[in-house]
């Protein structure tokens, strides 16, 4: 089953191992990542970052095995880089993983970015992304760690067009 829904672009670190495990329950991470998942030395970092139960997947991998995940006894939280890439995930290969809020983490600086909050820009694809999966009824949050959440998408939205 899925316990906790994350887009971080540091895939898997300390934060989301520790940290937001202590907020919802865990006993695995999925990250679904092309680049990370066909990146040999990539993968085995993000699978070493954890003493949990890891896997690094491809967005066509995710798509073959989701299913196994959500029947699974064992909680995963499920990770995407981008917002981009969680929108393909929860809304282009339909999928429901049972939950309807999506924690936004680290976003870095990046040229063309706007910037939300400490450590969080996003592009307007991003902010596409963002508001298609409001549109399907995703609570969006964004947060570092939860003491230090910066506000929604409602807040934000404003700032790339969107009513």
């Amino acid at each position: 089953m899925i316990t906790f829904i994350r887009i971080d672009d540091r895939i898997i670190h300390g934060q989301t191992c520790t940290r937001w495990a202590l907020e919802y329950p865990c006993t695995g991470l999925v990250a679904v990542n092309d680049k990370a998942a066909t990146n040999p030395v990539l993968k085995n970092a993000y699978k070493n970052a954890s003493d949990k139960k890891t896997f690094v997947w491809t967005l066509e991998d995710w798509q073959k095995k989701k299913d196994k995940v959500v029947a699974s006894a064992d909680q995963y939280f499920l990770i995407a880089k981008n917002p981009v890439d969680m929108a393909k995930i929860l809304l282009d290969q339909p999928f429901d993983p049972g939950l309807k809020e999506i924690v936004v983490g680290p976003c870095n600086d990046r040229p063309g970015t706007v910037k939300l909050g400490n450590n969080q820009s996003i592009t307007q694809e991003e902010a596409a992304a963002f508001e298609k999966l409001m549109a399907a009824g995703y609570n969006i949050e964004f947060a570092l760690i939860k003491e230090a959440a910066i506000g929604n998408w409602k807040k934000f939205r404003g700032q790339f067009g969107y009513n």
